[in-house]
């Protein structure tokens, strides 16, 4: 059947087929997502226009893209051709995006317009046609959909710092061996909140209390170990562990829960808000001390301030390296390489004498500047940066290969980098990763020899072709083409390649593993080809 297309100009012919894309975050019900359908389906009903898919992002910010996957998925499908439609149906454009840079809303939409499907807000006051007036109307909508999502940042953390100035818990969890009370709107106890309640009133309160007695004394005794009896982080965690004590999320304690607990000043009774922040999707950020909002005394202390002071007061020379000179603090590294003959930061945090990694990465720009100032050479497995750049060259000379082979055939193929996609003819993607050689043995010596592919990007081609790097992973060993569906699906996001699991899919060169893959396009199975 021949495809009904949409006019140049965006207008929609009648028996046009659409897909919708359905987004709601924490919006009025007005957004939700049955009246943004049923909006849509009116629209379409008007214009004789058939819904053919649905796409949908249900408790997402419009903020950004990441997170979304609806929206990834209708983008990605338009330019991998998978369109089967002739436009996109939305309900406004809030709900395409909030995007706080108005030129990335227009940019995805771009993206739809240059592969000939337009995108259509079905209760905007304007045909969105590319006329003049479309144009102008469009960007100050974008601009105010951004600016919404601005206005609300700002009002809600002036409410949260309100809150916090009077001393009352703004949300969240409460930290190991404290309780939220639930106030009702006179101050009077209602309730004591149960991990995940959440109050259901605008005029409640929450305000912290001690927990129970053992929780306080699991408290007490992580302070006193650290900061009168010397012990670490690390040490505290596994006594805690060993004694089948879980933290406050009914999980094992690590230093960094340890750490977290003894800078909690809500066990001295203190509420501090606004030590970090993260506006609008941004990337998080420390901010000064005079940026902090804080209502000292707020409720009763279960940790005199004598021993939190003490415990601060640690913390911090652990983290500046007690205010040790570059030597010496690098001599303390070099003893402690000296007694367990390897070094990674798992041994540094549970060295007494030696400062917190984190000394090392501000003094010498990174962990590896360190070691090498010590004479220790740093494994190449973890210098990431290196071997990133490694594994693209890889993959770019591969894929420089195998599409001059295939265009030598007649057939058409195209390469999206930031998903690591072939796409040969219109619908046949084959993914392409690096299978990396790593091992437990330090120093260089090589145990347990064995290849991992940190991530496929793209999980949903048909075919993934993986280049094994040898031991050393100077050059490349061999190659892998599997089909997706073989692949093992687990928690674990790392692939092990092996030739005992995957032999079956296995071919010594480039060339081999090529023709394997044009004989798949012929219809010809490669299940069962050998090296």
């Amino acid at each position: 059947m021949a495809r009904r297309e949409a006019t140049k100009d965006g207008r929609t012919t009648p028996g046009t087929r659409a897909a919708q894309y359905l987004r709601m975050s924490t919006d009025p019900q007005k957004y939700s997502i049955e009246n943004q359908a049923a909006a849509i389906a009116a629209w379409a009903a008007r214009r004789n226009i058939r819904i053919v898919r649905t796409y949908e992002d249900r408790g997402r910010s419009g903020l950004r893209i990441v997170g979304r996957d609806g929206l990834q998925e209708l983008i990605n499908d338009v330019q991998l051709g998978r369109a089967k439609f002739d436009c996109i149906l939305v309900y406004d454009i809030s709900r395409w995006g909030r995007f706080q840079d108005v030129d990335e809303s227009a940019y995805y939409e771009f993206i739809c317009k240059r592969a000939g499907i337009a995108v259509h807000y079905c209760e905007d006051d304007f045909e969105n046609d590319g006329s003049l007036t479309s144009v102008i109307v469009k960007n100050m909508k974008r601009a105010k959909a951004a600016d919404f999502s601005l206005q609300l940042s700002k009002n809600v953390f002036l409410g949260q710092c309100n809150i916090a100035s009077k001393g009352y818990w703004r949300g969240g969890p409460a930290g190991y061996g404290l309780r939220r009370l639930l106030l009702d709107e006179d101050g009077r106890p209602k309730a004591v909140l149960q991990f995940r309640q959440r109050k259901n009133l605008k005029n409640e309160r929450v305000v912290l209390i001690p927990g129970p007695k053992s929780e306080v004394r699991i408290v007490e005794r992580i302070f006193r170990s650290f900061a009168l009896q010397g012990k670490s982080r690390t040490q505290i965690a596994a006594e805690l562990n060993a004694e089948r004590i879980p933290n406050a999320r009914g999980k094992p304690w690590s230093m960094l829960t340890i750490s977290n607990t003894l800078k909690n000043e809500a066990y001295i009774g203190n509420i501090v808000y606004n030590r970090r922040s993260q506006k609008l999707g941004q990337k998080q950020v420390r901010n000064p001390p005079d940026m902090w909002v804080r209502r000292d005394h707020a409720f009763k202390p279960i940790i005199s301030p004598a021993l939190f002071a003490k415990a601060q007061k640690v913390q911090l020379e652990l983290s500046h390296g007690r205010e040790q000179s570059d030597e010496e603090i690098l001599d303390r590294l070099r003893a402690l390489y000296r007694r367990k003959g390897r070094l990674t930061m798992r041994l540094m945090a549970a060295a007494k004498d030696v400062p917190n990694w984190t000394v090392y990465q501000r003094r010498f720009g990174s962990i590896t500047g360190a070691y090498k100032r010590i004479g220790h050479t740093v494994d190449g497995r973890y210098d990431f940066t290196a071997n990133a750049a490694k594994m693209e060259s890889v993959i770019s000379s591969v894929v420089r290969k195998v599409t001059a082979f295939i265009e030598r055939r007649g057939r058409s193929i195209s390469f999206l980098r930031e998903l690591h996609l072939l796409t040969i003819g219109r619908n046949f993607t084959v993914s392409v990763a690096v299978a990396w050689a790593v091992s437990d043995g330090p120093n260089g010596i090589r145990r347990t020899l064995r290849w991992q592919v940190r991530k496929i990007r793209f999980k949903s081609s048909d075919l993934v072709l993986v280049i094994r790097m040898n031991a050393t992973n100077e050059a490349i060993q061999d190659y892998f083409l599997i089909p997706t569906a073989n692949l093992p699906v687990g928690r674990d996001r790392r692939l092990r390649i092996s030739n005992r699991v995957f032999g079956d899919f296995g071919y010594d060169s480039l060339h081999s593993a090529t023709k394997a893959l044009l004989e798949k396009l012929g219809g010809v199975s490669i299940l069962g080809a050998q090296t």
